[in-house]
């Protein structure tokens, strides 16, 4: 748990120093959801839904996906000498799924806030974003990590991204619409789907990525 800690905290005081990067993401966040208030102002409960999750499936892409991929590979070996792989992998999700966590909160809000807010039930369609949130940024900083370690990162982002993110945000789009409605209740078993399949992805991690780390 020491080495997981030293290693977030490396990643946060990196993320500090290199701010460009952070402010890069927020700017893009603004910039994204003013655009869609000068187009739209007011759109349905179904478009707002599916503006929003598309919008966080972006924002996850240029938040998280980088983690990896600025890594030099002499740093790589470095850290090798230092920390085992599965500490590494593990600070990376934690740090990765608390930033996911911060830009849902601000996209919320803005979505809130120049959007005309549709949705009846906040608290638990928050909780979903934040849950969504981090599943988003789970599976993409695992596919950053082995991304990383092949020559065509980019293709290899969208090849392997594809299959995995869709299905994913799709059913987050479903389970959200029941917060549009005061009728009925949140369906349970596609959140408990959610949360298993995070913890698959956690478990992939930590055992494929010491393979990944020996290349």
């Amino acid at each position: 748990m020491s080495q997981i800690g030293a290693l977030f905290r490396k990643d946060l005081l990196l993320e500090l120093r290199q701010q460009y990067s952070f402010y890069g993401v927020v700017l893009y966040i603004g910039a994204t959801i003013f655009v869609l208030y000068m187009a739209l102002e007011s759109p349905e409960s179904r478009v707002w839904n599916g503006l929003f999750w598309v919008v966080q499936l972006f924002i996850c892409i240029n938040a998280v996906a980088k983690s990896f991929l600025q890594e030099a590979p002499g740093r790589m070996l470095y850290y090798g000498t230092l920390v085992s792989p599965v500490h590494f992998v593990l600070s990376k999700l934690l740090f990765n799924a608390l930033l996911m966590l911060a830009m849902s909160t601000l996209s919320y809000g803005l979505f809130a806030l120049f959007l005309e807010h549709p949705v009846l039930r906040p608290g638990p369609f928050f909780g979903l974003v934040l849950l969504g949130g981090v599943s988003l940024s789970l599976v993409f900083t695992f596919l950053a990590a082995i991304a990383a370690r092949a020559q065509q990162n980019a293709a290899i982002m969208a090849i392997m991204g594809f299959p995995l993110i869709i299905p994913q945000l799709i059913l987050l789009m479903k389970v959200s619409m029941a917060a549009f409605s005061t009728v009925g209740s949140f369906p349970l078993t596609p959140i408990l789907m959610l949360g298993v399949m995070d913890l698959l992805v956690v478990l992939l991690a930590a055992i494929l990525f010491p393979f990944l780390w020996k290349d």
